[in-house]
Order: C-alpha cells, then sequence, then structure tokens
C-alpha cells in the first residue's frame, strides 16, 4: 500500500449539517480541494456513523478524492450517529427520499459545479444504487462496491428461498446493536442523551420484520433495483469479489444496463474495497480506477475507462482448499458484452442409480462465513467432510484445463417424501491427493422452485425437475483434477433447515450440471493492469495492547452424547480503538449456531454484542449490550431480543421483546 501525502490539490474538511425539508438535519463530513473554481462532489451516504465507526476508512478515500478536485462528502443517515431524526427500517423509502435532498443539497452549493457521483460499499453501495433508480438530476454517475440489486435473494435474508441461518440473524443482531448507540455529545452538545433516549424508545428488532415476509413480496421488491433497471440513468461501476455473497449483482447490472453507460469488476476479493488489502488478494489501486470514472462522467475527460472491456474479471488458477488466502494465483481477463460470446454452457449428464439424499442437520459446518471480510477463518476448509455427507458426481479434467466464468446451474430430477425440502449443491475442485476445494454453491428451497414470489408444498412421492443455480464465479480446472459436484439436503449453519425435512431421492436420469465454459484463449487484445493500491494518510486511530488470547475466529464443538454440533463465530469487529480525537471505542461480539444431527428443530442461533464509546475528558461512559436469539419449533420461528443502555453505572433503558413468527417458506 502506498500512502500519498502529495495531491494536486491542499484540500480541508469541515462538519456540517444538511438540512431537509421536515426540518431534521443530516451530520456531514466534506472534504473540498482548496480551490477557487467549483468542482463535483461525491457522496457516500450510510448509517454507520462517521465520527468513529467508519472513520479510519473515510480518512482513507475521502481526502484522496479532495485532493484530486473534488468535494467528497460522508453523511450519516437519518437516524444514526450524529444525525437528527428516529432510524427506520433498512432501506425504506425515507431513507431514499433523503438522500435524493442530500445530492441536490450539495448540487446547489456555490462550491459545486451541479455534478454529483456516489459511491459505497454494502449498505452505500446499495443506497447509490435505490438513489440512482429515483433519478435525482444532478446524479450523473455511481460507483457501487458489494452491494445488491434484489434484497430478498442477494442479500443477507434469504437464499434460494431458504432463510440464511448463517445470515439474516446474524445481521439483525447487528443493527439492533449499532441502531441503539448514541449520538457523540462532541459534536451534538448536551442534547446528546435526549436524542438517544427518543431513538432508543423508537427501537425494534429488525428480524421480526424480515422473518414475517418469507417470499419476494412488496416489501422486497419496494428496495431492489432488480424490480425495474430502466428507472436507473446515472452511469454505474459495479464492483464485486468472488468471495463476497452479492457478486451476482454485478453480472446482473452489465447485463441490464445499457452498456454505454455501465462497466462491471470482480476480483478475488472478500466483501471488503479492492484496495484495502484484506485477504485474498491481489489488491488493486482502486481509488485510481474509480477516479478514471469520475474524471469521465463528471469532468468530461477522456480518461479510457470507457474503453474497458464491458467487465473485467479474476479467474483464479487451481488451488488448495485454506481458510484464507494473502493473494490467489490467476489472471485478468475481460469480455465485450454479458453473455458474453466467449463462453458457452456445457453440460455434464449425471449417472447412476437413484440415490437417497438425507444429510445430517449438521452438513454445512465446513462453508465458511457467509460474508468474508479477510479474516483466518472466513474461507471453507477442506470440503472432504462435506463431501461424505453428500451425493457427489465426478467428471475428470483430461487434456485441457476447464475454465469458467458466470454461473453454474445444476438440474436435478428429485422424489421428496415430505412437502417440504432444500436442496444445495456445491461445485468443488477435487485434486489427484483428494483435497477438495468449495468453488461455488447455490440452494434452492423446494418450496421456491417455482419462483421467489410463492412458497408451494411438494406432493409427496411424486418426482419433478428442478432448477438450482450456483453463484457466478471465475475458476479454472486443471487437467488431471476432478470436478465434484456435490448435492445435499441440510446446510447448516448457512441454510436454516425446513420443518419436517427428510431428504429427497436423486435421480441422475435427466440430471445435469451445466457449466459456463469460456476459451482461455479469448479477449487477448483486453491488456487489464491496475495500478498499485494508494490511499491518503491513516486517521491515526490506535489499538492498545492487550494480554488476553483472542479467540478462535471459527471454532466447531461437537457434544457426542447429545448429537448436538455447535459453531463459535467472532467476526473480528472487536477490540478497543483510541480515535485522536480522545473516543475510546470498544466492539466485542460473537455468534453462536447450535443444531442436533437428526433434528432440524433444535435450530438456534444466538448473537451477544457489547459496545462502549467513553470520552473520559467529558466523563461520557456508555455501554450498549444486547443479546438477540433465533430458535424454532414446527410451525413457527421463535425470536428473543434484549437491549440493555447505560450512561455511566445508571441503565437508562432495558427492554425485552419475545415472538412467534408462523413459517411459511422456511
Amino acid at each position: 500500500m502506498r500512502i500519498r501525502t502529495d495531491f494536486p490539490y491542499e484540500t480541508a474538511h469541515e462538519d456540517v449539517r444538511i438540512p431537509l425539508k421536515d426540518g431534521t438535519r443530516l451530520y456531514a463530513r466534506i472534504w473540498r480541494p482548496l480551490t477557487g473554481e467549483p468542482v463535483p462532489a461525491l457522496l457516500e451516504y450510510v448509517p454507520y456513523r462517521l465520527t468513529d465507526w467508519t472513520a479510519p476508512r473515510d480518512y482513507q478515500r475521502h481526502p484522496w478524492y479532495a485532493g484530486h478536485g473534488y468535494a467528497s462528502v460522508r453523511v450519516d443517515v437519518r437516524g444514526h450517529g450524529n444525525s437528527e431524526g428516529l432510524p427506520g427500517d433498512a432501506y425504506d423509502a425515507t431513507e431514499a427520499a433523503d438522500g435524493v435532498e442530500v445530492i441536490n443539497w450539495l448540487a446547489g452549493q456555490p462550491w459545486c459545479t451541479g455534478r454529483v457521483g456516489m459511491f459505497g460499499i454494502s449498505w452505500g453501495g446499495t443506497d447509490a444504487l435505490r438513489i440512482a433508480a429515483l433519478a435525482p438530476e444532478p446524479l450523473k454517475a455511481i460507483v457501487t462496491v458489494c452491494s445488491t440489486d434484489d434484497r430478498y435473494d442477494n442479500d443477507a435474508h434469504y437464499m434460494g428461498g431458504s432463510v440464511l441461518a448463517g445470515g439474516m440473524p446474524a445481521w439483525a443482531a447487528t443493527l439492533l446493536a449499532f441502531t441503539a448507540r448514541p449520538p457523540d455529545p462532541l459534536h451534538v452538545g448536551d442534547a446528546w442523551r435526549e436524542q438517544w433516549l427518543d431513538r432508543l424508545e423508537a427501537l425494534s428488532p429488525f428480524i421480526h420484520t424480515w422473518l414475517a415476509h418469507q417470499i419476494r413480496d412488496d416489501y422486497w421488491k419496494q428496495s431492489s433495483v432488480r424490480e425495474n433497471y430502466a428507472a436507473v440513468d446515472a452511469a454505474v461501476l459495479a464492483v464485486g469479489g468472488w468471495h463476497d455473497p452479492y457478486r451476482d449483482t454485478v453480472l446482473r447490472l452489465v447485463e441490464q444496463l445499457p452498456p454505454d453507460r455501465v462497466r462491471g469488476l470482480i476480483g478475488p476479493w472478500p466483501h471488503e474495497y479492492p484496495d484495502r488489502g484484506r485477504p485474498p488478494g491481489p489488491a488493486i489501486g482502486f481509488l485510481q480506477e474509480t477516479l478514471r470514472w469520475w474524471d469521465h462522467w463528471l469532468k468530461n475527460r477522456d480518461t479510457g475507462v470507457m474503453a474497458e472491456p464491458l467487465l473485467r474479471s479474476w479467474i483464479s488458477e487451481s488451488h488448495r482448499p485454506a481458510t484464507v488466502y494473502r493473494e490467489l494465483p490467476g489472471r485478468w481477463v475481460g469480455d465485450p458484452a454479458w453473455p458474453s460470446p466467449h463462453i458457452a454452457s456445457v453440460p455434464y449428464a449425471l449417472t447412476g442409480e437413484p440415490v437417497i439424499v438425507d444429510s445430517p442437520q449438521h452438513t454445512g459446518l465446513d462453508a465458511g462465513r457467509f460474508l468474508p471480510t479477510g479474516n483466518d477463518a472466513d474461507l471453507p476448509p477442506d470440503q472432504r467432510d462435506e463431501d461424505a455427507r453428500s451425493a457427489c458426481f465426478e467428471f475428470p479434467v483430461t487434456d485441457e484445463p476447464v475454465e469458467i466464468l458466470g454461473r453454474p446451474r445444476v438440474t436435478l430430477r428429485l422424489r421428496p417424501d415430505v412437502p417440504y425440502g432444500q436442496a444445495i449443491a456445491r461445485l468443488c475442485d477435487v485434486a489427484p491427493d483428494g483435497s477438495s476445494t468449495l468453488v461455488t454453491r447455490g440452494v434452492l428451497s423446494l418450496s421456491a422452485r417455482h419462483g421467489r414470489e410463492r412458497a408451494n408444498a411438494w406432493q409427496p412421492g411424486t418426482t419433478e425437475d428442478v432448477t438450482v443455480e450456483l453463484n457466478a464465479i471465475g475458476h479454472t480446472f486443471p487437467p488431471g483434477h476432478r470436478i465434484r459436484l456435490a448435492v445435499s439436503s441440510a446446510y447448516w449453519p448457512w441454510i436454516w433447515p425446513h420443518s419436517g425435512s427428510a431428504g429427497f431421492t436423486l435421480d441422475p436420469a435427466g440430471s445435469r450440471l451445466e457449466l459456463p465454459v469460456r476459451d482461455p484463449g479469448a479477449g487477448a487484445e483486453y491488456k487489464i493492469v491496475f495500478e498499485e493500491p494508494e490511499q491518503s494518510e491513516p486517521l491515526g486511530v490506535s489499538s492498545p495492547v492487550t494480554l488476553d488470547e483472542p479467540r478462535p475466529g471459527r471454532l466447531v464443538t461437537r457434544d457426542v452424547a447429545k448429537g448436538e454440533w455447535r459453531v463459535e463465530t467472532d467476526p473480528r469487529h472487536g477490540a478497543t480503538l483510541v480515535h485522536p480525537d480522545g473516543l475510546e471505542y470498544t466492539e466485542d461480539t460473537l455468534e453462536t449456531y447450535t443444531i442436533r444431527e437428526r433434528d432440524p428443530h433444535s435450530a438456534h442461533t444466538r448473537s451477544t454484542w457489547t459496545i462502549r464509546l467513553h470520552r473520559p475528558e467529558l466523563a461520557w461512559d456508555v455501554t450498549i449490550e444486547t443479546r438477540s436469539e433465533v430458535g424454532c419449533d414446527a410451525a413457527d420461528f421463535i425470536t428473543r431480543d434484549e437491549v440493555v443502555c447505560r450512561d455511566g453505572r445508571e441503565i437508562v433503558f432495558h427492554r425485552t421483546w419475545e415472538r412467534r413468527i408462523p413459517r411459511m417458506a422456511g
């Protein structure tokens, strides 16, 4: 990583409050170049607290953009951080409408040319897409990273119509804890406590809403750009990573948006900006690449960015299974269109006699973390144990390597003997020594086989063909290896098991795997190179060294007598960070998933959070503690949540919620 201190422009920053029509003021930090000429504005708009939680990341990029002639603006969403108002549901209509007002306000400032870009990762990238679909006139271009255009089937909630046990409960617990954080008295003064208590009174667990919408209904559609791509007028640079669960969004965007104003980029990265160096790499000069985008669309400069192929992708070479890779071997390729003329769907017929697939409920323990961010235990280990609990079909790679790019697809002829269940398909690269590396996977709730908008029970004992789409990937299977398709009926803790699930009979006759095979010699005319990663000077946050041994990132234990398996995950949000302004910010979280081998109703998740914000010079010491649990029986999901907030030693808020939510598709 190169740290840059010399820029074309000197810069300065200030904190301001942006007024909305209803009188609410949103807290913003603006970095601007010191020039008498107006410049375009870039907006990053998220609920994640610009004065502490995202401050280290913000300082890596916003001053960098300002140094290159842009007003770079970071704004907290209504009801979060030091912004006024009450928090709403995730991605609600008010949040998007507020974003439009912020864009119009920025465009109207005397230091702005009236042209605005928007960027962000995850929530911020999704908001950039959603607001682009509202088409505010000043918004000319966006950069959306690790974001989703489909909040039902390609977010943290559902996958293939199944409840994402490894995503939804933990994410709901995270948002409950995050939303309970107070404004900072250094920035809002004595009003902080009253604002905090007002927010806490409005607090409600997000899991209640998400589990109440178990099919793709209007709740999910209203915040999903996938419902109307034509509404997006701004130019879109869509970026993802093969180890980010939302990467399929990039392929849909380059397929659906006009090719004269969209480009796609998919690297080997996790759920992180591509310049941060979080494994797996290689990292790229992402800020420089986005500067080409901004200069083209906001300053009318010919940077050559639109001469790049429609999609630039990293094709990984075969690699041994591991839970972390500092860098993956591979190469960049370019495709001029999507679907690509260089890719053909190649079928591989399944063979053999019908086989009963009735996986034990703990199948999936080696799935890895749903949302990898570069931690040492994030990625899936060797898949041989998982393969042993699955029905496997193999295809040898003989003379030439098989290079794939896109979404594999599996057609399965199934006969379940119960109304509900799910099919999980994993694609693995098996080396000559037998080691099995997970390449990609897909899930289908059998009740969603006719579409995500409905839940249709299966007539027990009848046979149907179903299609399971796997997540997109770029990978090369070398000669001497075997392509393995592994099919299971369970995948805990990623997927919540169906009530009464008893597997199915899989008939290989009529079943097949379809791989998107790419011509490895195609696209040679594209010379795809990126600069070295570069950022502005870091904020200067420090973390005190402790003698405590860190918890394992992912710990699996088995109670042999009970037949119960337990997974503990530490997402590594923790530690204490001391900011230059004196703030001490501490987080600790632990996610726990338990299940018994033959009891789908034993599935249970628990997430605990502790957050402390401490300013010694102001005698301000606030603590938030939360506990969130999800269990089930045959009829309902059962959720329990608790929030305890302290100002010093005084408990100022304590509330518990318990709710039973009828099971529909999950």
